[in-house]
């Protein structure tokens, strides 16, 4: 009776087949998507991964693998497994043709056959994502692209930021379908890649697929296919109770128990069974391989293995024959790692140290074996595992530099942090790394800022400066804490002025030079408080001087940039335009792409600050494509989508704002970012009545900012939407809440040009609740609700004056708000008795509405104008009010604005004027009188029970009554009728 190594027949996945199947087929019509197929140890995600692929048909194969050494990754390893297969079946040449723009120096980072990679930075590793996109791309315009991804439960952080990108934008690539796997069984909480899951399976192309276990059923026909007979159903029984229906475990036992007669007492033994069947130098080349990972090349174990050639490949033919190593590429895997684990966990404590130190040699001997950074890393990782604290020091230090160069900062920084680990125990470690500890230490904060541990920088920077003599060593000092400045900023904690203040005064101040210029940049970039513009300009302007004498482009324009903030005005935007177009000259002499975007970035921003909405999108525009150009499309490219965003929504242009808001999310920009674009797609679902979709959107941005500390910028426009949402929804009494805590927990008086927007929300809140003019009397009549929303206007309304007037004004956009606030809240001071009170509300729209209207923003001109509609009709102008109405609604038509349109509907029947149309009755949305008095009190927060009893009618009928009302007005609830009478001043007081 012969025994299968692996059952012939393929059972229990059809489902997941199927699945994947589908997804190609969508890849093949142009529908690119993602698979994320999960499963724990030996239930098949290899063997599905491989059916999959033999029927792939047309489809261009790419398979990489994640690598794992003892608990670390490699960085990038399954692309630069995907690399070195295309440049085998294309050659160098013809990889290389395929990728965008014809530079290969960001592949160079993968692979030493593209050559020496460009320069190192934040650039950098943005360039080389674009580039493998790109590649991508290009090479499914010819055949369907099938990328496989597997193990990513090993990927290192590099390896999990590449693949979220490519599969955020995957859709630009059209015939693409990435799978990617990884083990369910490792995810612990903490596990990195958890998060990711969570996040890339909330992508609408995203589809997780997770393999069971088989059915007993299944796992009887795996069992009969591998015996080539039926299994008793006494074995059967105690096989599919030992592996409880894992398909390696089934597979395994049957194969170690002869079909299960004999029962390991571990997975381990069952594991190291199949493997001690075979010959002895079989067996030992196998443990040889197991401490060389998962994946290992052959070059790479024929050198570690000291065997010549013939006697290597008789070794390995049992292994291959047996099952427990495939042939992979140009080397060989385990057929399951925990094949190799049990191996490696099986060896004698001087086999361990043995075999490592084999390895470390050989890559000691010729590192070229395996591609660089990894044979770097993998050096490091054998020093370390060998126990040999010298050379792993050693090998640490140089895997760090070799790490930076592919950008992979999490590697870089686990290395650099092995250096700091190992220091103790190696005696002349200074004179082995040419480095001292605190050196260490400063790279080490360095690096753990890009890596994003901002905690851990500062702790390392902290601990540098802890051992530092300022006075002695001024110039490291002067570095560390300018780090840790720049370091605390990002994360908003305090300290960070102090930091770069004290940083300025230890860098030399009688010679110019590039540490003291780049410290004083850093610290003037950073005050924004008014009361700190003085030395805000100062400080800009030497570190612009310091710069120039020494050559440093990159912070000379930056420096020119803050200089230009802090003196310039929204009154004088020509001159701010002319000072950055200096700055965009000096970065490009040195390609200082990241000084370059930032120009754009402030020339986009003072233009809409400045109400020049029109430009403002153009010079967004234009950086967005530059961005692209320099691949830095999601970070600075994002960043200008939202400076692209804000003009197109005050101009009214809302579906291109939602376009260049969808676009810009699809690039998986960072967290603030994604805040800022969704909130502008918020101001849109609010104008257009879309609640539940602006109530998704704010949750959203309210759990980006809940995790940091922002600026008034960011934060400021989420409390408007916020109140408006709230106002919108009827919950006025939490809208009032929530403008009153505006007003006090922050210092609007520090930013008119986001502050304005808050007093303008939070009077047309009061104006909703009662006109400001009217609040004594509400408050001393009308219903119980109407009376305590009225009384927390007449509170709220002396302190939104007062803010009124201190804030200051700059540039017509903000002039145009004040005039709006004006309007809203009353005069300064007590009107003139030759001036009607109606009269001088109707001069005061019309300046509102004028100035919107030369700022072109005809939302807010819209609004303006039924301000001014009703003024007139107060003053028994019905003519001028006529105007008015019907230039509102044809703005508000032309925006979809539905909320403002049921708004002038109802006004234009309750006046009588506009041309609207009227009900039958009189009345509007087809409501009766008696429905029209049921719903005032709901409004007032009537129970039907005390309806009943005010209207001398019976519950029942008033519940009949309250029916009719929910669905003439399209709504689900009492709350959302009232929410729309407020929305619709059903009850205001007439003028």
């Amino acid at each position: 009776m012969s025994i299968h190594a692996v059952s012939p027949l393929f059972v229990g996945r059809a489902r997941e087949l199927a699945a994947l199947g589908d997804a190609l087929v969508r890849a093949r019509a142009g529908v690119s998507s993602t698979v994320l197929v999960g499963g724990e140890a030996g239930v098949g995600k290899t063997r599905l991964i491989g059916e999959f692929t033999d029927r792939a048909d047309d489809a261009m194969v790419l398979v990489g693998g994640c690598l794992e050494l003892g608990t670390e990754g490699l960085p990038f390893a399954p692309f630069t497994a995907v690399l070195r297969g295309l440049v085998r079946e294309l050659g160098r040449d013809g990889v290389a043709a395929l990728v965008p723009g014809g530079t290969t120096r960001g592949l160079a980072r993968l692979l030493p056959e593209f050559g020496e990679p460009g320069k190192d930075g934040a650039e950098a590793r943005a360039r080389l994502f674009e580039q493998v996109l790109g590649l991508l791309e290009r090479l499914a315009e010819e055949r369907p692209v099938l990328l496989i991804v597997e193990d990513a439960h090993w990927a290192d952080r590099s390896t999990r930021d590449l693949l979220s990108f490519l599969v955020r934008y995957q859709r630009t690539a059209g015939r693409l379908l990435i799978v990617v796997t990884y083990r369910t069984d490792e995810l612990r909480r903490t596990h990195p890649l958890r998060p990711l899951l969570a996040e890339l399976g909330r992508i609408d192309w995203v589809t997780r697929v997770e393999l069971r276990r088989l059915t007993r059923r299944e796992a009887v026909a795996q069992a009969a296919s591998i015996l080539e007979r039926e299994p008793s159903p006494a074995t059967m029984d105690l096989i599919y109770a030992r592996s409880e229906g894992n398909p390696l475990f089934v597979e395994a036992l049957l194969s170690e128990a002869g079909g299960g007669d004999a029962l390991p007492e571990s997975l381990r033994d069952l594991l190291l069974a199949s493997v001690e069947r075979l010959p002895d130098e079989t067996q030992e080349l196998l443990r040889v391989a197991s401490a060389g990972g998962q994946r290992i090349e052959h070059d790479l174990l024929s050198a570690v293995a000291g065997l010549e050639e013939s006697a290597l490949s008789r070794a390995l033919r049992p292994a291959v024959a047996g099952n427990v190593l495939m042939v992979d590429g140009e080397g060989y895997a385990f057929r399951h790692a925990l094949i190799r684990e049990a191996l490696h966990d099986d060896l004698l404590p001087g086999e361990h140290t043995r075999f490592h130190t084999r390895y470390a040699q050989a890559l000691d001997h010729d590192l070229s074996i395996l591609p660089a950074p990894r044979g770097a890393i993998e050096l490091a990782h054998h020093w370390h595992s060998a126990h040999d604290s010298t050379w792993a020091l050693a090998s640490a230090w140089g895997a760090a530099a070799a790490a930076r160069k592919s950008t992979a900062y999490d590697e870089q920084l686990r290395m650099l942090s092995r250096v700091l680990e190992l220091w103790d125990q190696v005696p002349d470690a200074v004179e082995r790394i040419g480095a001292d500890r605190l050196d260490v230490l400063k790279q080490t904060a360095t690096v753990a800022h890009l890596a994003g541990e901002y905690e851990r920088s500062i702790a390392l920077a902290t601990a540098a400066l802890a051992d530092l003599d300022y006075a002695t060593d001024p110039i490291r000092s002067a570095t560390l804490l300018r780090q840790r400045g720049l370091t605390r900023y990002d994360l908003g904690r305090p300290g960070h002025l102090d930091d770069l203040r004290q940083a300025a005064e230890l860098t030399p101040a009688d010679k110019p030079n590039k540490l003291r210029g780049q410290v004083l940049e850093s610290l003037s970039r950073m005050l924004h408080m008014p009361a700190d513009w003085p030395e805000r300009l100062a400080t800009a302007r030497l570190a612009m001087e310091i710069a120039h004498e020494v050559g440093d482009a990159n912070t000379e324009a930056h420096a020119l940039i803050s200089f230009t903030w802090s003196h310039s005005k929204y009154s004088e935007i020509e001159a701010q335009m002319e000072a950055f177009a200096e700055a965009r000259r000096i970065a490009y002499r040195d390609e200082a792409y990241n000084a370059l975007m930032r120009c754009a970035i402030s020339e986009s921003d003072a233009l809409e600050g400045a109400g020049w909405h029109e430009r403002a999108a153009q010079v967004a525009r234009e950086g967005v494509e530059e961005a692209g150009q320099y691949g830095l499309a999601r970070t600075s490219g994002t960043f200008l989508s939202i400076n692209l965003a804000e003009p197109l929504v005050s101009l009214g242009r809302w579906d291109e704002a939602l376009e260049v808001v969808e676009h810009a999310l699809d690039l998986a920009p960072p967290a603030p970012y994604r805040a800022s674009l969704q909130g502008f797609a918020t101001d849109i679902a609010l104008a257009r009545g879309q609640f539940d979709r602006a109530e998704k959107l704010l949750e959203s941005s309210r759990s980006v900012l809940a995790r940091g500390t922002y600026r008034d910028q960011t934060v400021l426009p989420h409390l408007c939407r916020e109140v408006q949402l709230l106002q919108a929804r009827g919950e006025m009494e939490a809208a009032m809440g929530a403008a009153g805590r505006a007003l006090e927990e922050h210092d609007l008086l520090a930013s008119p040009r986001y502050s304005w927007p808050v007093l303008v929300t939070s009077a047309q809140l009061l104006s909703a609740v009662v006109p400001p003019a009217q609040a004594g009397e509400a408050a001393r009549s009308g219903g119980a609700a109407l009376e305590g929303l009225a009384r927390l206007g007449a509170a709220l309304l002396p302190r939104l004056r007062a803010l009124g007037q201190e804030l200051e004004v700059e540039g017509d956009l903000q002039q145009a708000q004040r005039l709006t606030f004006t309007a809203l809240t009353g005069p300064d001071t007590p009107l003139e008795g030759a001036v009607e009170p109606f009269a001088w509300q109707f001069k005061a729209w019309e300046l509102a509405v004028g100035a919107w209207a030369s700022l072109r923003q005809p939302y807010a001109e819209a609004r303006s104008l039924v301000g001014a509609a009703h003024a007139a009709l107060a003053t028994g102008d019905r003519q001028e009010a006529a105007a008015r109405l019907a230039r509102a609604r044809e703005l508000a038509g032309r925006l979809g604005a539905t909320p403002l349109l049921e708004q002038l509907d109802v006004f234009g029947r309750r006046a009588r004027i506009g041309g609207s149309d009227e009900a039958a009755d009189g009345h509007p949305l087809g409501l009766t009188a008696r429905e029209l008095e049921v719903l005032r009190e709901v409004t007032n927060g009537r129970s039907n029970r005390e309806i009943a009893e005010v209207l001398f009618i019976s519950i029942k009928t008033v519940s009949v009554h309250v029916s009719n009302i929910l669905a003439k007005l399209g709504v689900a609830t009492r709350g959302e009728a009232a929410a729309t009478a407020h929305r619709l001043h059903l009850f205001d007081a007439s003028p």
